[in-house]
């Protein structure tokens, strides 16, 4: 096997974009579940605000309502 990769090299380009293809796919994937997962932290911390401002009367409910129908 290394004696064909010695004599031609070019043999290994088809490797290295497959290779390359599913690094990308993956990393990819990675990316956009780690967003996702912000995101969604993201907003339910503010639902945890929210509900904090509500119970102790600072807001209303329906304020708090309409704020949350904005973010989604």
């Amino acid at each position: 096997m290394d004696d064909v990769i010695r004599s031609e090299p070019w043999l290994l380009i088809p490797l290295i974009a497959i290779v390359g293809g599913f690094s990308v796919a993956i990393i990819s994937t990675i990316v956009c579940t780690i967003g996702k997962i912000a995101k969604t932290r993201a907003y339910e911390q503010s639902r945890r605000e929210i509900a904090a401002y509500i119970a102790e009367g600072s807001m209303s409910p329906e304020e708090g309502e309409r704020i949350l129908d904005k973010k989604a």
